[in-house]
């Protein structure tokens, strides 16, 4: 791909958070986007202020000029029965995965490629907050949208990028990294990887792609599964260790050991022990690139987090109310620990949308005990994405396994609401990765009222 000789492209899936930053990088260089997705949202509005052109039928008829085409970039989330998907594989215009068009990318710069099954986005976007305030970031490319930019692309003058490496159909083994951080490698993706051992081995088959190994950084716990590698966390073994922690107003006060200096004073406002682990691997990385300390100390203080994850829209005396983007049980569970470390005296229920016929098989026993930590369920139907029905695999089943004497299924924000009406004093959660977002509005001005 060479971008200079670029004068249009098409996206087909414009609409999802990676595809989305990626048009916004195009358009960054004054190269003409168009793009098709199922839904209008507020990503792609965001898209047709800056300029591209979007529509929302499967429909050839709806693109402009369609000779004038330079690339299409397409997502492994679009069917194989997709229109246009079926017409440029056809035709003589390059084709590409999103992956592909993300590794020509990473070679232009000084690359942290964030990859593990959980925190990838959190991590990405600390590094990509670093990296703005500290005027180093090149490119920034994030699973979510950043609070403190509303935006997951942030495009500079500097030498260093940041992205998301997504284990999902291999993806990663097409990036160039400079830097890589490894949160973790438990077990998902399991209709592509099959078993555990599959999944692992990709991991290893991505870290080979370091000239470098000593930028290979990985969280505590790993450590043993490869050579060469800077670790983080709580240990006092880890190469940067968090220590000190203690919570005030809301707020995580903690001190910083690297290099086997003590560093005093750091604040970061996003509850859990997982997101500190999170921020710590961002440090890690950022250091190792030769960003000073004080400067990564003023940024994680200023850092507000991403939209979906722990995201609070209502906190007072009576209520609180928490969206997250939570979809495996690994990270359900750190969830309800974070919840119940911050607000340790208030009843937590849960509005879960499971993700996935194959996941909600492959982790039911998970998903039961991870979920059965809650004190009231809400479960909605499961959010298929790119799957058909799995046949005996619903919601009632995993119901079914919930250890709880208050669970229920529901399917609307009034039934929901009608449940609540009756209840004091409690944090709400609605969890998953599917489209509960939408009712994140309605459910606020509910609480609100109250």
């Amino acid at each position: 791909m060479q971008e200079t000789e670029l004068r249009k492209v098409h996206f087909i899936g414009i609409g999802g958070i990676g595809m989305s930053a990626l048009a916004h990088y195009f358009i960054s260089k004054n190269i003409k986007v168009s793009g098709y997705d199922k839904v209008k949202s507020g990503i792609t509005q965001s898209l047709e202020i800056k300029g591209a052109k979007v529509f929302y039928e499967d429909n050839l008829n709806s693109i402009e000029s369609i000779d004038n085409i330079d690339l299409v970039i397409y997502t492994p989330a679009i069917g194989e029965d997709n229109n246009q998907l079926k017409y440029f594989s056809n035709y003589s215009i390059p084709l590409l995965k999103r992956s592909d068009v993300l590794g020509d990318i990473s070679r232009l710069f000084k690359t942290i490629a964030v990859a593990g099954t959980h925190g990838k986005t959190t991590i990405s976007s600390i590094i990509a907050h670093i990296l703005r305030t500290t005027n180093q970031d090149g490119v920034c490319f994030i699973g979510g949208i950043a609070s403190n930019y509303n935006s997951n692309f942030l495009l500079g003058n500097g030498s260093l990028s940041v992205m998301e490496a997504d284990e999902y159909d291999r993806s990663f083994l097409k990036l160039s990294p400079h830097t890589i951080v490894l949160s973790s490698m438990d077990a998902d993706h399991l209709d592509i990887y099959h078993d555990k051992e599959t999944l692992r081995s990709s991991f290893y088959d991505f870290t080979e792609l370091l000239k470098n190994k000593k930028k290979l950084i990985v969280e505590e716990g790993l450590e043993n599964l490869f050579d060469n590698n800077l670790t983080y966390g709580f240990k006092t073994q880890s190469d940067l260790q968090i220590l000190n922690i203690e919570i005030l107003n809301s707020c995580y006060q903690f001190d910083i050991k690297y290099r086997n200096k003590i560093h005093k004073n750091f604040a970061f406002k996003m509850p859990g022990n997982y997101n500190l682990l999170n921020a710590a691997g961002a440090v890690l990385s950022c250091l190792e690139n030769e960003i000073k300390m004080a400067d990564i100390r003023s940024a994680l203080h200023s850092y507000k987090g991403v939209k979906r994850r722990f995201d609070i829209h209502v906190e007072n005396s009576d209520f609180v109310y928490i969206d997250d983007y939570a979809h495996h049980p690994t990270e359900i569970s750190a969830l309800l620990k974070a919840v119940k470390e911050f607000y340790p005296n208030k009843k937590v229920i849960g509005v879960f949308q499971p993700h996935l016929y194959s996941r909600t098989r492959d982790f039911l026993d998970d998903f039961s005990s991870s979920l059965s930590s809650l004190d009231e369920l809400f479960l909605l139907p499961i959010y298929p994405a790119r799957e058909k029905p799995i046949n005996g695999i619903n919601s009632s089943l995993l119901l079914s396994e919930v250890q709880l004497l208050k669970k229920q299924i529901i399917s609307s924000e009034n039934e929901l609401f009608s449940e609540l009406d009756s209840k004091n004093s409690f944090v709400l959660l609605t969890i998953g990765a599917g489209d509960i977002d939408e009712w994140v509005f309605s459910i606020t001005n509910y609480i609100n009222k109250r």
